[in-house]
């Protein structure tokens, strides 16, 4: 993001959001099943999903990346008088990638027409055979297999392949090996999050702020290249803000999204004796925090890792370690932890 005036930049930001939100859901719901099913039964419940009762839901992970916006949208219009708001966004039409004959009606009845669910389309897209063993086996029994975990890869139909059970079973053993050319198809999920956000995010920046306007990153490459500029995110926003010629700073503000809280308790594995091991540490260990800017060896890092012995793990926001094991008494505390971890890149002019 880039704040300017026709003459030069006042503010300059490239802004890292999380992307762990779908793993933590998909964990807390691992571990909830699993809560459930060991201490007693209860009856599915069908009706009580939160999208059904609440118009304009949207999932965690999209409302996250939304919020997130937001806030740094906020901070900007805290310290500068900002007259116009300009956002960019894209629009992907995904069936056109997947297919790009595809035209009118056809829109309407896609790869699953006719079909039940996806697993009835795999089995019939893969002929009912094995891909596997191509039905050596002589197993009879076919099992839909996701090629990447269901919590990484979901349930779309280039993400499922068809094995019998027996190389199924045998799979998950490790005593059999898919082919090298079983693999997970293109994904689309970073333009499913953009389609599903660029509406909600717009439409409500323009109920708070006013002189709200959208442009796309076509029209901001056109601008970049007609003005001889090279390719590169701290350049693009300026392209964006219409002043694409403004003085740049020589330095931007590079910023990463970490998570505030850790509510999980114990450990998923249970041990010997049903003893669970906890998952969260103390708040502070040796007076230090969790991602707290520090100075080691006269270098600014964060601190990703503690260890109760008072040996830390510091990394730059890059995420490259600056040491694995740090002594606390050689490391001197810059700014208590912080929502938004900060550090100040410098750039070179695009001229």
């Amino acid at each position: 993001m880039s704040a300017t005036t026709e003459k030069r930049e006042l503010y300059a930001a490239d802004v890292t959001l999380r992307n762990d939100i779908t793993d933590l859901l998909s964990t807390r719901r691992q571990n909830r099943r699993t809560r459930r099913n060991r201490l007693r039964y209860r009856q599915a419940r069908f009706n009580n999903r939160v999208h059904s009762k609440n118009k304009g839901w949207l999932a965690p992970s999209v409302e996250h990346k939304i919020q997130t916006h937001f806030k740094v949208i906020e901070n900007v219009y805290k310290i500068l008088p900002v007259k116009n708001l300009i956002v960019e966004t894209a629009s992907f039409d995904i069936q056109k990638i997947k297919n790009p004959d595809i035209h009118n009606g056809q829109y309407q009845q896609g790869e699953q027409l006719g079909f039940w669910n996806v697993r009835e389309y795999v089995l019939f897209r893969d002929g009912h055979i094995c891909q596997c063993c191509k039905g050596k086996s002589k197993d009879l029994i076919l099992n839909v297999h996701h090629i990447e975990s269901r919590k990484t890869g979901g349930n779309a139909p280039n993400n499922l392949i068809t094995l019998c059970e027996t190389c199924h079973k045998g799979y998950h053993k490790g005593t059999v090996q898919l082919p090298k050319n079983i693999r997970r198809g293109m994904s689309f999920k970073d333009a499913a999050f953009m389609g599903v956000m660029r509406w909600a995010l717009f439409n409500r920046l323009k109920a708070i702020y006013d002189n709200v306007n959208m442009t796309y990153g076509y029209i901001t490459k056109n601008t970049r290249i007609a003005n001889n500029l090279p390719k590169d995110h701290y350049i693009d926003a300026p392209c964006i803000s219409g002043n694409p010629l403004a003085k740049t700073l020589g330095y931007v503000f590079y910023q990463k999204k970490v998570r505030c809280q850790n509510r999980q308790i114990h450990k998923a594995k249970i041990l010997k004796g049903g003893i669970k091991r906890l998952n969260q540490a103390p708040f502070e260990v040796k007076g230090f925090r969790l991602f707290d800017k520090v100075k080691f060896n006269n270098q600014k890092c964060f601190i990703f890792g503690r260890r109760s012995s008072g040996y830390f793990d510091l990394r730059t926001l890059d995420g490259i370690s600056v040491s694995k094991h740090a002594n606390c008494k050689n490391i001197q505390i810059l700014i208590r932890r912080r929502g938004y971890l900060q550090e100040v890149k410098t750039c070179s002019s695009p001229s």
